[in-house]
């Protein structure tokens, strides 16, 4: 709120019988009182709700299953970075960015974690083969979650 706003509450305060005076501008307030015999209480500050979760965490037995899975191959799981939204493709009607069975460099793009309206870009981060392909394409996935695996 501009100071020059504040300056003209104060001086509509005094020229008036008014005791307290409070505006609010969007997320912005301000209360000015005058002669108050309260204690004086810091105003709330205005946050943003935080976005309700995308998917409840996995079970237990979600994670175990999933670590059996991974245990299941010889080589090396990619794991996602952040929670998000994995998909493995570019768009809905693009080409995957990986196959199983398909050559990969370590700078190769396997797929997209869409995390707070950003698109990530998940890169194998070692050649190999791809393996298997652990993670769904436009389903949820965890922190450390294995997204692919590559020997």
């Amino acid at each position: 709120m501009d100071i020059r706003k504040v300056k003209k509450l104060i001086e509509l305060l005094e020229e008036s019988d008014i005791a307290e005076i409070e505006i609010k501008e969007g997320e912005e307030a301000v209360r000015i009182s005058r002669n108050s015999t309260q204690p004086i209480q810091a105003a709330p500050v205005y946050t943003p709700a935080a976005p309700a979760p995308a998917a409840p965490a996995p079970a237990l037995s979600e994670a175990t299953s999933s670590e059996s899975a991974v245990a299941e191959f010889s080589g090396d799981a990619v794991k996602s970075p952040m929670v998000g939204t994995f998909y493995r493709a570019p768009s809905p009607s693009s080409a995957a960015f990986v196959e199983v069975g398909q050559k990969v460099k370590a700078d190769d793009v396997i797929g997209i974690i869409e995390a707070m309206k950003m698109m990530n870009q998940i890169e194998a981060g070692k050649a190999g083969t791809i393996e298997a392909i652990l993670a769904e394409d436009g389903e949820p996935v965890e922190f450390d979650q294995p997204l692919v695996i590559i020997s």
